[in-house]
C-alpha cells in the first residue's frame, strides 16, 4: 500500500462529512514580523504592544488575516490540494482575538457539492472553523473551491448547493470583549489618521494611494508561512503544463496586500469583524502590480455596550496593473464578467471608533 498522499479529488468528498485537519500551528512574534515583511501591513494593533495594551488587549494581536490564512492553510491538504481555483467566501466571522503563543487548528464540514457542466471537475462547498488551544472558536467561514476529478469521464450528477447568508447583520458582528476605547483618541498619533466613523459616507470611494508589485518570493514566503500546500502556488514543474503555464499567486495573499494598501485612508479602522462575501475575480501572477479601492456600502452604529464604536461595510476591490485612482475602470463588462484587471471583490465589515467630538 502506497504511503504517498495525493489529496482528495471531487469524487472523494461526501456531503455532511467533517474533516479534522492535521498540523496545528503555534504563532509567535516572528510570524507577525514575517507577515509584515510579506504584505507591508502597518496597523498598530498588530505591530505595537503599548498601543494594543492601551486598548485593553493583553499584547499586540495577531493580524486577523494571518489567523485566517493559517486556518485556511490547514484545510488545503484535505480540501483543495487538487484545486483548480478557490472561488469565493461567505459569512466569515472573526470571533476571538489571536495572540502570539496561541495554537490554531481547524476543521471543515462538507456542506455542498456540484459537478460542473463539463464533468471534468466540481465545486466543493465547506464550512471551516478555526480553534485555539482552549478549543475556542476564533473564526469561521464558508468557501467554495473548484476541485479536479480523479476520473473526468465518470459523471456523478451531484448538484447540492447550500443556501449561504448574503450578509452579516451589523448587530451580529463580533466585537472583542477586551476592547477598551477610553484612550483611543489620545493615541490618534499612532495611526496617523484623522477620520473616524462619522467621517465616512455611504457611496464614498477611497482610492488608496500606491501600488505593490508582487514578486515570486513575496507570495511564496506567505504561502509557506501558513503551510498552504496547494500545488498551483508551489510547483512550477506541474504548473508549466497548466493553461497559464506558471504558478498562481495565492488569493489570500491578494486579500492581505489589498488590505495593507487600504490602511491609507482607513487608518483608524481597528480590525475586520467579518466578511459578507468575496470573489477572486481573475488570477494574479508574479510581476503584477496590485492597487486597491474601498467603497463605503453602509455605516452602522453598534448597540450598547459598544456605543463608542461604529461599523463600516466596505467593498474592497483589488486591481492588477491598473490604478483606479488614475483611470476609470468598470468592475464588470457588458456581459456581467469582471474586468480583466479586477482580481478581488471583497465585501466586509470593519470596526472603527466614533469621533470624540
Amino acid at each position: 500500500m502506497s504511503k504517498r498522499r495525493t489529496g482528495n479529488f471531487f469524487e472523494d468528498f461526501t456531503l455532511g462529512e467533517t474533516l479534522r485537519h492535521a498540523v496545528p500551528r503555534t504563532l509567535h512574534g516572528g510570524d507577525l514580523s514575517l507577515y509584515i515583511a510579506a504584505t507591508g501591513d502597518r496597523r498598530p494593533l498588530n505591530s505595537s504592544t503599548p498601543y494594543a495594551t492601551s486598548l485593553g488587549f493583553r499584547r499586540e494581536v495577531v493580524h486577523e488575516l494571518l489567523g485566517f490564512h493559517v486556518v485556511f492553510g490547514k484545510s488545503v491538504s484535505d480540501i483543495s490540494l487538487n484545486a483548480v481555483a478557490n472561488l469565493g467566501y461567505a459569512d466569515l466571522r472573526f470571533l476571538e482575538p489571536v495572540y502570539p503563543g496561541d495554537t490554531l487548528s481547524s476543521t471543515s464540514e462538507i456542506i455542498g457539492l456540484r459537478e460542473t457542466s463539463s464533468g471534468k471537475n466540481g465545486v466543493v462547498y465547506v464550512k471551516t472553523r478555526g480553534l485555539n488551544q482552549r478549543d475556542q472558536e476564533v473564526l469561521s467561514f464558508n468557501r467554495w473551491v473548484l476541485v479536479n476529478k480523479r476520473d473526468p469521464s465518470a459523471k456523478t450528477g451531484i448538484d447540492e448547493v447550500p443556501d449561504l447568508p448574503k450578509k452579516i447583520a451589523a448587530a451580529d458582528l463580533p466585537v472583542p470583549s477586551q476592547l477598551n476605547l477610553d484612550r483611543v483618541h489620545d493615541l490618534r498619533w499612532a495611526t496617523g489618521g484623522d477620520d473616524y466613523w462619522e467621517d465616512y459616507k455611504v457611496g464614498e470611494v477611497v482610492h488608496h494611494s500606491g501600488g505593490m508589485t508582487l514578486e515570486e518570493s513575496d507570495h511564496m514566503q506567505l504561502t509557506r508561512l501558513v503551510q498552504n500546500t496547494a500545488k498551483v502556488h508551489f510547483n512550477q514543474h506541474t504548473q508549466a503544463s497548466s493553461r497559464f503555464g506558471k504558478r498562481l499567486i495565492y488569493g489570500g495573499h491578494i486579500i492581505s496586500v489589498a488590505h495593507a494598501l487600504a490602511f491609507d485612508g482607513l487608518e483608524n479602522v481597528l480590525c475586520m469583524a467579518g466578511w459578507n462575501g468575496g470573489s477572486h475575480a481573475n488570477p494574479t501572477f508574479a510581476g503584477d502590480t496590485i492597487y486597491a479601492s474601498s467603497e463605503i456600502l453602509a455605516t452602522e452604529a453598534l448597540p450598547s455596550p459598544h456605543d463608542g464604536l461604529g461599523a463600516l461595510r466596505i467593498r474592497m476591490v483589488a486591481y492588477k496593473n491598473a490604478d483606479p485612482g488614475q483611470e476609470q475602470i468598470a468592475l464588470r463588462g457588458p456581459h456581467g464578467k469582471y474586468d480583466p484587471s479586477v482580481v478581488l471583490d471583497l465585501d466586509y465589515w470593519a470596526l472603527i471608533p466614533k469621533s470624540s467630538e
